[in-house]
């Protein structure tokens, strides 16, 4: 059954519309990945900075003593 005008614009338009919503989930995908990333490399500065510290520190209270 061949399909007149109106129902090929139709078809079109819900087939533009899911390519479009899919490259918007990839993107916000694409994106919470790079920020979960960030975040880990930060967490493990903040933690190797802190082990440093904390080594420093602790060197320096069992001199004082």
């Amino acid at each position: 059954m061949p399909m007149d005008q109106d129902q090929l614009l139709e078809r079109v338009h819900a087939l533009e519309s899911a390519g479009a919503a899919q490259a918007a989930t990839l993107a916000g995908a694409q994106a919470t990945q790079t920020a979960a990333q960030a975040g880990t490399w930060a967490t493990m500065v903040a933690g190797s900075a802190g082990l440093i510290i904390g080594m420093f520190l602790g060197m320096a209270i069992a001199k004082a003593k």
